[in-house]
């Protein structure tokens, strides 16, 4: 950073008074006087909304690995010469938080005072497990473990955990929350989403949403959430990250627009648009997706981001547009409103040139920079265009690492424990190896202090891996397989993000697979704990092992988490988010249709496939166990304007609590268009204590039951449908009134 910009942090923020006379004017106009901004703003200025740079194009060539420079001529070339609205990203790995509110301050102190039009500077940045860029954050469990809690609220608390210390960090519009449906386990993305069903999708991404956004953007604890990503992006056909999608219409409708529905409704502020295809046309110049059906069908009236490069990408990796310039006519047609460039100026360029030739009205580019404009009103950027200091102590508190320890606990999830080898005994010799066992990084995942997650350098000290784990615990350890009493073998994958993550095989690595099998001659008990963001293959090894440990990618709290749950300390409570594939080219899911099972007799021949997965959504084993009893329906007949009440009791006869967690599923026996053989439409997670009775209960409706028909139309059809909970049936009969 040059000399004149070097300031510290506490002057930064002293300049809060001098500049407030700039921003008074527009803090004091309404949502309705934004239009009065729009009118004064050239097209330059407007344009400049839109576009939406990384760091790197303001870096100074004095910048090192160990500090990031700003320079003074690329900040005024970006921020005052070409009005650039929003910068994001980070330039290779996470900063402190002084490093942080040095940057963001700078860049909004040069936008304020030397900008043509005063419109205050929007930081943007990917918080997507935790505040992940941020030296000395809280980082939670990526959200398919998250899905495991089936904890609502305590999804909702880490969102808002997340939007503390990112909105410390001078920081308040997070790329989060992912509502991608996890349908397709190869891509390298799975581990972002909450699984594979729709309706958990839907319920955990709302509520991180709300602990995101809070009740009011405008406070120093919260901050934008963005829903991403619009739309089918987790289904590629070839499993590769940004890649194709073949998805039909019922099924675009029935899984994957479900959760974004739900993600408007809860108020979520911004959109970014699929890098990919759907059935050949590029989502950012589709239309009939941004504009019609997001727009128009489902209501969004906020900002519509693109994602990195994507733009251009419709030039040289869809090859739909002739020339960048045609690219942007077709994204900013379609219904972007934000385009992350993002090192130049070339949306910039271009986009002015296609308003004077008279191809885009600017109209269309207000509408654009009025949605801009509401959101930076919206955080509090007009009256408070600088770092809070009420922001500045929400970072670090210690409940933050409870919160994490929790959430990586209640992400455990048992998949065996044959012979009851699990919780090992206290006294047990232990033998702890495998690849991943001295690995942090392995525990965090990709998004992790850098994009990839892989430099343990960035991690706090105090961060354990799970040998570190085991050696705090009072758990004998010994150094040879031979002496132990049971082998714990930490495997599965290391960290890894989008792109470089993909894959073309789900079978766990040879050399893995080696080591479970070399380890298995010496007759021990072998407990297997999983440290993955997607399911790998392990058919091969599996009946090798008497304890499988699913523990995801669980955060800055794993290692703690995992051998909490090894030794006992922590009952295990997750359920699995997505079905756990036993074969590379069985990759079904759990609501799948009755014709993907068959038995056929063609004499003298039988054909028969059953739905035989290593582990089924849902699954999930206890150290205890909770019995289930009385389940009840409080009608025999369901009318469409009706609610009705299923109960169901449960009993912890045992001497410590344990947490439980429900699905409820319904089956429609006969409908227009082939029926899945069951679909989640409600689930609960309780604590019992110990010897606590208790009666739960659920609601539906008619809605609960519907479906997308062959005419695209959600419709609820008569007839009789089935509803099952932990094991248990009743059927009803659904009738139009």
């Amino acid at each position: 950073m040059s000399r004149h910009y070097s300031l510290t942090f506490c002057f930064l923020i002293c300049l809060l008074t001098l500049y407030s006379c700039t921003t008074n004017e527009l803090s004091k106009e309404s949502n309705d006087d934004i239009q009065l901004i729009i009118d004064r703003l050239s097209l330059e200025e407007k344009v400049g909304q839109m576009t939406n740079l990384t760091l790197t194009t303001l870096k100074s060539e004095k910048s090192n690995d160990t500090i990031f420079l700003l320079d003074s001529i690329k900040l005024r070339n970006v921020l005052v010469d070409h009005h650039i609205g929003s910068i994001q990203n980070v330039e290779g790995r996470a900063y402190t938080l002084d490093t942080w509110r040095e940057i963001v301050t700078t860049i909004q102190k040069i936008t304020l005072e030397e900008s043509s039009h005063k419109i205050p500077s929007l930081y943007c940045i990917d918080a997507v497990h935790g505040t992940n860029y941020t030296i000395g954050s809280t980082l939670f469990p990526q959200n398919i473990g998250l899905a495991a809690t089936r904890d609502e609220q305590l999804v909702k608390r880490c969102g808002a955990i997340t939007a503390m210390e990112t909105r410390a960090s001078g920081i308040r519009y997070n790329f989060s929350t992912v509502l991608d449906v996890g349908r397709q386990p190869l891509w390298p993305r799975f581990n972002e989403t909450f699984g594979e069903d729709p309706f958990m999708c839907s319920a955990l991404g709302t509520a991180s949403i709300k602990g995101l956004e809070g009740n009011d953007l405008s406070s120093p604890s919260q901050v934008a959430s963005c829903m991403k990503h619009f739309l089918g992006y987790a289904v590629p056909r070839n499993g590769k990250d940004r890649s194709s999608t073949y998805i039909p219409d019922i099924e675009l409708h029935e899984y994957f627009v479900p959760p974004f529905r739900s993600g408007i409704n809860a108020g979520s502020s911004t959109l970014m648009v699929n890098s990919g295809d759907i059935n050949g046309i590029p989502v950012h110049a589709s239309k009939e997706l941004l504009t019609d059906l997001l727009r128009g069908k489902l209501g969004f009236e906020g900002v519509v981001i693109s994602d990195w490069q994507d733009v251009l990408k419709l030039v040289n990796r869809h090859h739909v547009a002739k020339d960048h310039k045609e690219a942007v006519y077709q994204s900013v047609t379609a219904g972007i409103d934000m385009c992350i460039v993002p090192f130049d100026f070339a949306f910039y360029d271009d986009l002015i040139l296609l308003v004077k030739e008279g191809r885009i009205p600017e109209s269309r580019i207000d509408e654009s920079v009025r949605r801009i404009l509401h959101l930076k009103k919206k955080l509090g950027l007009f009256e408070m265009p600088y770092l809070e200091k009420e922001a500045v102590a929400n970072f670090g508190k210690p409940e933050y690492q409870e919160t994490a320890l929790e959430a990586a606990e209640a992400s455990m999830t048992l998949l065996k424990n044959s012979n009851r080898i699990l919780p090992l005994k206290k006294d047990a010799k232990v033998f702890v190896t495998g690849p991943l066992s001295a690995s942090r990084t392995a525990l965090h995942g990709g998004w992790s202090y850098t994009w990839q997650g892989q430099k343990e350098d960035y991690f706090d000290v105090r961060t354990l891996n799970v040998m570190q784990a085991f050696e705090q615990s009072r758990q004998p350890l010994t150094k040879t397989p031979q002496n132990a009493d049971a082998i714990v073998v930490c495997i599965g994958e290391e960290a890894y993000a989008e792109t470089p993550g993909n894959i073309t095989d789900l079978t766990l690595d040879q050399s893995q697979l080696d080591l479970v099998n070399a380890l298995s001659k010496h007759g021990k008990p072998i407990v297997l704990v999983l440290i993955e963001g997607r399911p790998r293959i392990i058919n091969a090894i599996e009946p090798l092992a008497d304890g499988i440990l699913m523990a995801y990618w669980p955060g800055s709290k794993g290692a703690d988490a995992i051998v909490n749950t090894l030794t006992g300390k922590n009952n295990p409570s997750g359920k699995l988010p997505f079905t756990y594939p036993r074969h590379v080219n069985e990759l079904i899911t759990y609501d799948h249709k009755p014709l993907d099972i068959a038995f056929e007799v063609a004499d003298p021949y039988s054909y028969e496939f059953k739905f035989s997965p290593q582990y089924e959504f849902g699954h999930g084993l206890s150290y205890t166990n909770i019995t289930y009893s009385n389940l009840t329906l409080d009608r025999d007949t369901l009318f469409e304007t009706d609610t009705m009440t299923i109960s169901i009791t449960l009993n912890n006869p045992n001497s410590i609590p344990q947490i439980a967690s429900l699905d409820l599923f319904t089956s429609d026996l006969v409908a227009s268009i082939a029926p899945p053989v069951k679909r989640l439409r409600g689930f609960k997670t309780i604590k019992l204590e110990s010897g606590e009775k208790r009666t739960i209960h659920f609601q539906l409706t008619a809605a609960d039951l519907s479906f997308i028909n062959k005419d695209l139309e959600r419709v609820t059809e008569e007839g009789d449908f089935n509803i099952s909970i932990a094991g248990y049936e009743k059927r009803f009969y659904y009738k139009t009134n």
